[in-house]
């Protein structure tokens, strides 16, 4: 079963970081530093698992989140939104978001969450 995730976040470094700790995961990466034509992203590439940052270019992460979960087709892609806010917790929750992951986080964590939302791994 093929294992792809898309990451939104502005920050190239967070990009790298994950796409390369992801990758040796055995996952399919995709980025984007910008939630532009989102909806369509989301269905060209069909991911397993949308990361979402709370501070995306255009949108931001809670309307780009609603954006998601408000397409009957999209709506069931788990959605891991993840930001350095101290509210992040509430973000997420308003955004519709399925879970968080605080920054800076624990890469093992983050793969340990990646896994468990897409329902790979108990």
């Amino acid at each position: 079963m093929s294992k792809r995730i898309l990451i939104f976040d502005d920050d190239i470094d967070i990009l790298s970081i994950c796409t390369y700790i992801l990758q040796e995961q055995g996952w399919d990466v995709q980025t984007s530093a910008h939630c532009n034509d989102i909806v369509n992203k989301v269905r060209t590439f069909d991911p397993n698992v949308i990361l979402m940052d709370n501070w995306i270019p255009d949108s931001g992460g809670v309307i780009a989140t609603q954006t998601i979960k408000s397409e009957p087709d999209l709506k069931d892609i788990p959605v891991v939104y993840f930001s350095a806010n101290n509210d992040i917790q509430t973000l997420a929750s308003k955004a519709g978001a399925d879970t968080y992951l605080e920054k800076p986080f624990d890469l093992k964590e983050l793969e340990d969450m990646i896994e468990k939302v897409a329902g790979f791994r108990n």
